[in-house]
């Protein structure tokens, strides 16, 4: 009891502490959006946005190391072995440095014939294009080399200095708009070049503190044949899921490209900004409690760990769901106050990414899950061939005419498919998981809290006039009540008793 107690109080101090990162990288995402938008002009943002979007997919191998490297660290963690500890992190060393180097050789082969003869871009932004592609690769680079470290500080649940090293980085953001404006030459090479030199010095505070505070990042580059075996499985099924997350949004934004031009993308490109932003409101919770997830399964606590699956779930969609119904019920104003030429179609594809993120939340507890197991295989296949599928959908509306929103519902129909897989499958590997409890108390009950709260929300704003102090009082209001209706009616007895002792608790020491 006193071990959860005390992992509880960790996992409510790390989401405090993401929380204050994420405010702060959510008002400068928004902020340079709208600089940057306005400063490059809707067709050069589209060529960043799809010349920077192809070096993202390649970068898929990127997320499935990021993946796998925590969940090995947090495992070893979990169980208490230092030597296994230290000769992950330098099996994980040697694999993403053989990384690196595998994707600058496909990019520079396969990545430049694709940009030059594939991707419909204006001749006289060809140049412009190809030193995006060439900085924005580095960028990746430096960030595959960061993994091993980056995972180590998450692992060891050093939030505080992940939430530092983000606010610097959205401070530099910030600092780079205004050398964006003086700067002389291609203000679309500027940026690229801008936007390396953050991710220089990213990883040059993740290298230095990494080092420095952690024994095991200390240890130099080796392979650990055993070891190496059971991660590259591990990642290699792990990229085949990835594949289909990763690659279906980048070639769908390559489909819209070849139909409707750059335009599009960077119409695309802002809904992409605006509901990664948002979906940082779970994702943050979801980085606190998923290392819990992983170190209390490998501790033989599975109890404990289910019941962190069931509150990630809920929690992480309520989080979504806090941010995402204000911004879509007053979506049309925020784009006219906060973007000074509003790309066509813009709102719609907001919407359905913020859908479609509504839909992922729910499953991020039960993919890591499914990865404490270390079996995935079956699930990495299903998922990648499920995501994937959406993508000769796409293909086939926009053939037959189609309007550009049209080509991102299918994402909706396939990510609620992959939600059920998911949890079929842990079901099947841990048969103590509850289908009664997973689909009804916490799949249901979010699905009709989040109906209700955007009824009622709608309903409410139309009490509102337009104005900047009327939206900010109307998302005041739409909160409240979302969390009014979640602390009533969206989580359990015992939950509602631990957020009224807390509150007590505080009132009492006040």
């Amino acid at each position: 009891m006193s071990d959860n107690s005390q992992n509880n109080r960790r996992i409510a101090k790390n989401t405090l502490l993401l929380y204050l990162r994420m405010f702060l990288i959510l008002a400068v995402t928004l902020y340079t959006s709208r600089v940057v938008l306005d400063t490059l002009g809707v067709s050069d943002y589209g060529v960043y946005t799809v010349v920077g979007g192809f070096v993202t997919m390649l970068a898929y191998l990127n997320s499935v190391f990021i993946g796998s490297t925590q969940r090995f660290l947090s495992f070893a963690i979990g169980k208490g072995d230092n030597d296994n500890l230290r000769a992950t992190f330098s099996t994980t060393l040697a694999l993403h440095i053989l990384l690196a180097v595998f994707i600058l050789i496909v990019a520079e082969s396969f990545g430049i014939w694709f940009v030059n003869h594939k991707l419909v871009i204006e001749p006289d932004r060809m140049r412009a294009a190809n030193w995006v592609f060439q900085f924005s690769l580095a960028s990746l680079l430096l960030t595959v080399l960061g993994i091993p470290f980056n995972s180590c500080i998450i692992s060891h649940e050093r939030m505080g200095v992940y939430a530092f090293v983000s606010i610097l980085e959205a401070v530099m953001k910030l600092v780079i708009l205004y050398f964006l404006l003086i700067l002389p030459g291609d203000k679309l090479i500027v940026y690229a070049v801008l936007h390396f030199a953050i991710s220089l010095v990213v990883f040059t505070c993740y290298f230095i503190y990494s080092r420095k505070c952690f024994s095991e990042c200390t240890a130099a580059p080796s392979i650990d044949k055993s070891l190496f075996r059971e991660m590259f499985s591990f990642a290699g099924w792990t990229a085949f899921g990835t594949l289909g997350f990763s690659f279906k949004d980048q070639f769908s934004n390559i489909i819209m490209n070849g139909f409707f031009g750059t335009t599009i993308n960077a119409a695309r490109g802002v809904a992409m900004q605006v509901s990664g932003a948002v979906s940082s409101f779970a994702n943050n919770f979801f980085m606190a409690i998923s290392q819990q997830i992983v170190k209390q399964y490998a501790a033989g606590d599975v109890e404990q760990s289910q019941k962190l699956v069931y509150a990630g779930t809920k929690y992480s969609f309520y989080m979504l769901s806090l941010v995402a119904v204000p911004v879509v019920i007053n979506l049309d104003y925020i784009l006219k106050i906060w973007l000074v030429t509003v790309p066509e179609y813009t709102a719609d594809f907001i919407i359905i990414s913020l859908v479609t993120a509504l839909i992922y939340s729910l499953t991020c507890s039960v993919t890591t899950a499914l990865q404490a197991t270390g079996n995935i295989r079956l699930f990495q296949i299903g998922v990648s061939l499920i995501l994937l599928s959406e993508l000769p959908v796409t293909y086939l509306l926009l053939n037959r005419g189609c309007p550009a929103p049209v080509a991102l519902y299918p994402a909706i129909l396939t990510n609620a498919i992959a939600l059920v897989f998911r949890f079929f499958l842990l079901r099947r590997m841990i048969p103590t998981y509850s289908l009664r409890k997973y689909y009804f108390h916490t799949i249901l009950r979010c699905l009709v809290i989040l109906a209700v709260s955007f009824l009622l929300c709608e309903l409410l704003s139309r009490l509102f006039p337009e104005g900047i102090g009327w939206l900010c009082l109307d998302v005041i209001v739409c909160v409240l009540v979302i969390a009014v209706l979640v602390f009533v009616f969206g989580i359990d007895k015992g939950e509602r008793r631990i957020v009224l002792d807390f509150i007590k608790k505080k009132i009492r020491n006040e």
